[in-house]
């Protein structure tokens, strides 16, 4: 077992760990720690604790000094810096007709460096930028191209959930979402209900697909034959929670009947549910084409 405090840099959900040298720290303490771009400032995530041997990546950085009034002073003006330099930036961009979004900018925490964090469709030569923005700033410059995934997660926002984005809050890394999540979740496939800001599949598809996954295998599937205790049917709709499959029923007058069974009262094919079946149309790739990117 080792001894670990939790640290969050940017107020982002992942948190790297740090030896806190016998120092005793509390949630949201500001600390000074050496990370691989440089000294950084970054707030306590995770109080002092011990884990196991294998969650740690070796040699694990001992934190440097629990942050000062004037390491907090520093840090806000660092921030303060970054908005006008971001400003700056922009300028420069539309100045040189550069086909690329300057998401954010952001000072290492001695204020040697700036990192400017932007997307673009393809790559961009931007030497010529980076040559003025070093002659306006006179420290060193970098560019880092990320994602559309990396951008929501940088400048966070209100998901339609109504809570603030998981990549932005919560989440430690991005995590694979596909298609066939919402599909085998029985969710609309309509482009605007499942993407989330970022235009890409909405994250949290992937934190019950487990369950679903399993759940869809006990289920008939949606427009398939099934018997009941009153007749053949069609499943017009599953709800995997509390293991109900709605049915339509014709009767003998032509009347057709909706009703729900309980799983265990409907008889049905279990091929029903081979991933054959599970195949996108044509017309669904298309609309959905790109939301996995």
């Amino acid at each position: 077992m080792a001894k670990i405090i939790g640290v969050k840099f940017k107020n982002t959900g992942k948190v790297y760990y740090f030896d806190p040298k016998d120092i005793q720290f509390t949630k949201g303490d500001g600390v000074i720690v050496e990370t691989a771009r440089g000294v950084e400032f970054g707030r306590v995530g995770i109080e002092n604790c011990e884990v196991d041997d294998s969650q740690i990546v070796q040699p694990l950085k001992p934190v440097i000094r629990k942050a000062s009034k004037q390491d907090e002073e520093r840090n806000i003006k660092n921030m303060e810096r970054a908005v006008t330099a971001k400003r700056t930036a922009i300028e420069l961009v539309e100045k040189h007709n550069l086909k690329m979004k300057l998401i954010e900018a952001e000072f290492t925490f001695d204020g040697s460096k700036v990192v400017f964090y932007f997307t673009a469709p393809s790559r961009i030569d931007f030497r010529e930028l980076v040559k003025e923005l070093a002659s306006v700033f006179h420290i060193r410059i970098e560019l880092r191209q990320v994602g559309i995934r990396d951008e929501a997660k940088l400048l966070g926002g209100i998901a339609p959930c109504g809570r603030e984005c998981c990549c932005h809050g919560c989440m430690p890394d991005f995590k694979k979402v596909t298609i066939k999540m919402a599909k085998v979740q029985g969710l609309s496939l309509n482009p605007g209900k499942i993407s989330g800001l970022c235009g890409r599949l909405m994250c949290c598809l992937e934190y019950e697909n487990d369950y679903y996954a399993q759940a869809y295998k006990k289920m008939p599937k949606v427009g398939g034959q099934v018997v009941t205790p009153e007749g053949n049917g069609v499943v017009v709709s599953n709800n995997m929670l509390k293991f109900l499959v709605k049915v339509k029923i014709e009767k003998p007058d032509g009347a057709l009947v909706y009703k729900d069974f309980a799983l265990d009262e409907v008889k049905f094919s279990r091929a029903q549910n081979s991933d054959e079946e599970e195949k996108l149309s044509k017309e669904e790739q298309e609309e959905l084409k790109g939301l996995e990117e």
